[in-house]
């Protein structure tokens, strides 16, 4: 594994609104996340009391990261940052600069405000996450596609724009998950401090199924 120190240095942004303004920052230590409401509209995944537990127990771990995005004490979005789940051929290169953007979510009612963009923007002002290659695996099935009114193909192009505003970009890949349907894609940003070993190993992870013939 590449020795990594998981070093986190917390960053925040105003957004100002009609209402009132709009905080956007972290990583956000799991007892200030326990300090916090969840805007019940963050269920995209779960309900959001469970939601809130499951990003507590992410901020506990020593590589997880929640930036979050409140209005006074009431969460309206969040993004994840985590190793990838142990089943998942990502963790298979036990890599410790591989990092997984594990979900972005922002509430409907708070949608038209480059929240999501903002998020993302929050999370790389820290100039620890150049030591990593940041992964985001996208599938259709996650997507908002009736509360947005969007199509399949137009919320691809939104998330390859949301996730490009901090460099993130498309990479091929023979995942089976990723290739089973064309909408599905893996996005991903190296950061500049990143060895060339972890990239060559990032990359034989693209291709995994190549070794199969």
């Amino acid at each position: 594994m590449s020795p990594v120190e998981h070093i986190k240095r917390f960053h925040r942004k105003f957004i100002y609104t009609k209402k009132s303004p709009l905080y956007v920052e972290g990583p956000v230590l799991p007892e200030q996340l326990a300090n916090y409401d969840f805007h019940e509209g963050l269920s995209a995944f779960r309900p959001a009391p469970q939601q809130k537990q499951a990003l507590i127990s992410i901020a506990e771990l020593p590589e997880g990261r929640i930036i979050i995005a409140r209005e006074d004490n009431l969460v309206v979005g969040y993004v994840t940052f985590l190793y990838p789940d142990p089943l998942e051929r990502w963790s298979q290169g036990h890599m410790e600069d591989l990092l997984e953007l594990g979900a972005i979510e922002v509430c409907s009612a708070y949608r038209g405000l480059g929240l999501a963009k903002s998020l993302l923007e929050v999370s790389f002002l820290d100039e620890s996450m150049e030591d990593y290659i940041v992964i985001s695996t996208e599938y259709y099935w996650h997507w908002d596609l009736e509360g947005t009114g969007l199509s399949v193909w137009d919320y691809k192009e939104v998330m390859k724009k949301v996730m490009g505003s901090v460099g993130m970009e498309y990479y091929a890949t023979d995942d089976p998950e990723i290739t089973c349907h064309p909408a599905n894609m893996l996005m991903a940003r190296i950061g500049k401090n990143v060895p060339q070993s972890s990239i060559e190993k990032f990359h034989d992870l693209r291709f995994m199924n190549r070794h199969l013939f």
